[in-house]
């Protein structure tokens, strides 16, 4: 059974002050915690030079690691969310998790408030959308976006006494690599094309939170140049020379792009992604739909390497960390590369 963690704890360890990026917080008990705000003007003299080193640290794959991750993971797929189910009070604890890291590291909403209210459930469910206007103004209506959902399916039937599938790799590990994604880019301002962070609720009801967001989004005529989804990251691939694979791999150049700008074999292709059809069942597909751009999700589930699927065993315990802190290190120049190219060089075959 894993323990609390207050949201208040964690906003201490993951309040981006770009001064506090290159070390370990201390914690003192009887301190009070608040968020640190300090990041969301753009940075200018020493503050601009740390986030220089800052991105240096991020091109050399020392962004994050995995003490930060494991505090993330150990809150999202913790036993007081109790599975994070659909319009449940636990997913309304994951969400503010969302929501204040979002507000400490820059993230805008991207609507009136980060909460956006799914129009095709019969339960209060809502996604968090987060925004960041890109820097460049010949690229910035341009729009990626980087995506995961934070629901999962709540209680199930019991083993051995526990009834919570926790979600930890389905998908927390999504989760908290969009929210390591949203700190780095908040912190460096270096995105020329403006993007949006998506975290979606309802993916386990039938992938209606990106159902509604792709077709609000599309009825808003959004210029989007290609979404990102993150599924199911949380432990290696086994025998496999990439570090995660792309699905509908055969449909688009994805995996070729993301690995150009990677600094090492970032994406390759996964027969079993194919065999299952799994471009059609996480939260890329409904922009696929929506928009007709490139749509994919990068995962490292390969049906080999992970029993707990819907399970109560889906626990952190279960989770690789520094494999997590690899795959959001490893993601931020390949998202950095897509998101600055002078033209949009993804697209379908």
């Amino acid at each position: 059974m894993k323990k609390s963690l207050s949201l208040l704890l964690l906003a201490a360890l993951f309040a981006c002050s770009s001064s506090k990026l290159k070390q370990d917080v201390t914690l003192e008990k009887t301190e009070t915690y608040q968020w640190d705000r300090s990041i969301v003007d753009v940075p200018t003299g020493p503050a601009k030079e740390q986030s220089a080193e800052m991105e240096a640290d991020a091109s050399n794959t020392g962004f994050t690691n995995a003490f930060k991750i494991k505090f993330l993971m150990e809150f999202l797929a913790s036993d007081d969310l109790e599975g994070r189910d659909t319009g449940s009070e636990g997913i309304e604890k994951a969400a503010k998790l969302i929501e204040d890291s979002f507000a400490s590291n820059g993230i805008q909403p991207y609507f009136r408030t980060y909460k956006d209210t799914l129009s095709n459930i019969d339960v209060p469910a809502y996604n968090v959308v987060g925004y960041l206007e890109g820097r460049d103004p010949a690229l910035k209506d341009e729009f990626v976006i980087i995506g995961a959902h934070y629901d999962h399916i709540g209680k199930v039937e019991g083993e051995n006494g526990d009834t919570i599938a926790n979600g930890a790799n389905d998908n927390a590990t999504g989760t908290a690599t969009v929210m390591e994604l949203a700190r780095y880019f908040g912190a460096s301002r270096s995105n020329k094309r403006s993007v949006i962070f998506a975290l979606f609720s309802a993916e386990e009801k039938g992938l209606l939170g990106s159902k509604h967001l792709a077709e609000k989004l599309s009825n808003e005529d959004l210029d989007l140049y290609v979404m990102l989804n993150f599924e199911m990251v949380g432990v290696p691939m086994v025998g496999k020379d990439h570090l995660l694979y792309v699905t509908g791999y055969q449909l688009s150049n994805l995996a070729d792009i993301s690995n150009r700008y990677a600094n090492d074999t970032f994406a390759g292709f996964l027969p079993k992604a194919q065999e299952f059809n799994l471009f059609k069942r996480s939260d890329n597909f409904p922009f696929h739909e929506a928009f007709n751009v490139p749509s994919q999700t990068y995962s490292t589930f390969d049906f080999t390497n992970y029993g707990h699927y819907h399970k109560v065993g889906d626990e952190t315990s279960e989770m690789n960390y520094e494999h997590m802190a690899k795959v959001v290190n490893e993601s931020i120049p390949v998202m950095k590369g897509i998101i600055n190219a002078p033209t949009k060089e993804i697209f379908y075959y």
